[in-house]
């Protein structure tokens, strides 16, 4: 236990249309104890009752352009604590001991202070026990500090000074702003885990379909990989905010990459594209293995990780060429745009053709 932290921390939320969420995260941010808070909300033009929300309490309100990243540096940019951290909306906090202990553990070691940052594990608050171990796996995975793991429902602290070092979020798109700067941070600096988890919603799985919606990422993190940003362009509906989530169809996002093998990469371009998305499956196949690990836990364990070890120390060495890389991209054309890109196309044919029902009988 250590007392009264003498620093300020501003916690920094980025909101739109969170008036059902924001309650709950400003609930939890108001016990936390041994620690100073500055509240800053950052509302990308809410249509609800978010103002009022934050009006009850001790946050400040603050409008600015739409879109996390340009949402949060605004806030950034007023923000007097010496430490920030960016939380989502529909966070929650159960420990009182969270931020205190948080920034306690960036304080314990001065000479790196300046180049790191920290997040938290995750908890999924659910409300179905559908597709637990999945659910298992992403909690765990969210310990990790792997390349392309970490993302904003864990939280992002680091001192004010390192974030401007940093220069603040990517505008440029209206997502994927919390990989880029993470990434960043592998390269100039250290992320750590911080002690302690925090909660984040699965509304958008719950709601979009689990599967679907780790699809659409995976393609999405893979072009991103390889800069083909004409599909963040093109294909509306990669971003969805929160009160826009609905059943999520795939079908639009496999015509957009097929339109641009057709009309831009063409022969050439396509093999090369996947060539790159190969190499991108290949560098991040640990996670299979982890999923492996994650499944088998009742057997193996706590913090017994066999098959990850076995990747780090046998596949990985072994699959690093230019071969592999080949193969697994032939393999990504084969699984995305023939297998799975028909499958969905089907079943979101035999969807749309289905007699809607009376919403008495939905309810039943």
């Amino acid at each position: 236990m250590h007392g009264t932290l003498q620093v300020t921390l501003s916690v920094i939320i980025p909101t739109l249309n969170e008036a059902e969420h924001l309650p709950n995260l400003l609930a939890g941010l108001s016990q936390q104890q041994n620690i100073l808070l500055e509240i800053i909300i950052a509302d990308g033009g809410s249509g609800d009752a978010t103002e009022a929300v934050a009006g009850m309490s001790d946050a400040l309100f603050l409008t600015a352009p739409r879109g996390r990243g340009a949402q949060m540096n605004a806030a950034a940019a007023v923000a007097s604590g010496e430490y920030l951290l960016f939380l989502h909306a529909d966070s929650a906090l159960d420990d009182p001991l969270l931020l205190s202990n948080a920034v306690h553990t960036m304080m314990s070691e001065p000479d790196k202070e300046r180049c790191r940052a920290g997040h938290f594990r995750l908890r999924f608050a659910r409300t179905s026990g559908r597709n637990e171990l999945a659910y298992r796996y992403m909690e765990e995975k969210s310990a990790l500090n792997r390349a392309n793991t970490t993302n904003g429902d864990q939280g992002l602290l680091l001192t004010a000074e390192y974030f401007r070092q940093l220069g603040g979020f990517d505008e440029e798109l209206p997502f994927l702003e919390d990989q880029k700067i993470t990434e960043k941070i592998r390269l100039r600096g250290e992320l750590i885990t911080l002690p302690g988890f925090i909660y984040t919603s699965a509304r958008r799985f719950e709601t979009e379909g689990l599967h679907r919606r780790r699809i659409l990422m995976a393609m999405m993190m893979g072009l991103y990989s390889i800069g083909a940003a004409p599909f963040f362009a093109r294909a509306s509906g990669v971003y969805r905010t929160q009160h826009e989530a609905g059943s999520l169809l795939l079908t639009p996002f496999f015509r957009v990459i097929r339109c641009m093998m057709r009309n831009e990469w063409g022969l050439d371009g396509t093999a090369r594209n996947f060539y790159l998305l190969g190499r991108y499956v290949r560098q991040n196949s640990w996670q299979l293995f982890f999923y492996l690990d994650v499944a088998l836990r009742p057997t193996l364990g706590a913090g017994r990780n066999p098959f990850l070890v076995f990747h780090d120390r046998v596949f990985e060495p072994c699959t690093d060429n230019r071969a592999f890389n080949a193969l697994t991209g032939i393999l990504c054309f084969v699984w995305f745009m023939v297998i799975l890109a028909p499958v969905f196309q089907l079943l979101e044919l035999y969807v749309k053709k289905q007699p809607r029902q009376p919403a008495s009988n939905r309810d039943n």
